[in-house]
């Protein structure tokens, strides 16, 4: 018989679920401080509801995003949660506030003068490093 979509998972169900080894789910929680399954007599972990959504987060940025550990830190402590449970469930979630757009071209001829003049101080800078590699 099967568990209930509420019922607590204990390691092993936790590791099948999520298709890691659980010695990955014991790793993750001395990086991660937001992993804290409950633990019984003996040491025995629970994890909630709650915790496989966010650890199913934290698998598929690690495992499918490319994300590095202190990667995922950062997207915690800049974004929360709800960040971690969204790439679990899937769905998209909200761009990171220092996240910034892409730069739109260039619109008129100024701008295309101060690009290039930019172009000409970087060339500048590139001959300067040269010579003084070559040293």
């Amino acid at each position: 018989m099967a568990k209930g979509p509420e019922a607590f998972r204990t390691i092993s169900e936790a590791a099948d679920e999520l298709h890691v080894p659980q010695h990955v789910l014991r790793f993750w929680e001395t990086k991660f401080s937001f992993i804290k399954p409950m633990k019984r007599a003996g040491g025995r972990r629970f994890y909630r509801p709650a915790d496989i959504t966010v650890l199913h987060g934290v698998r598929r940025l690690l495992h499918d995003e490319g994300y590095t550990i202190k990667g995922v830190q950062k997207l915690h402590r800049e974004q929360g949660l709800k960040h971690l449970v969204a790439a679990g469930e899937g769905t998209p979630a909200p761009a990171a506030p220092s996240e910034k757009p892409a730069a739109a071209p260039p619109k008129s001829s100024g701008d295309k003068s101060a690009l290039l003049e930019a172009l000409q101080g970087l060339e500048t800078a590139k001959a300067r490093l040269d010579d003084l590699l070559k040293d």
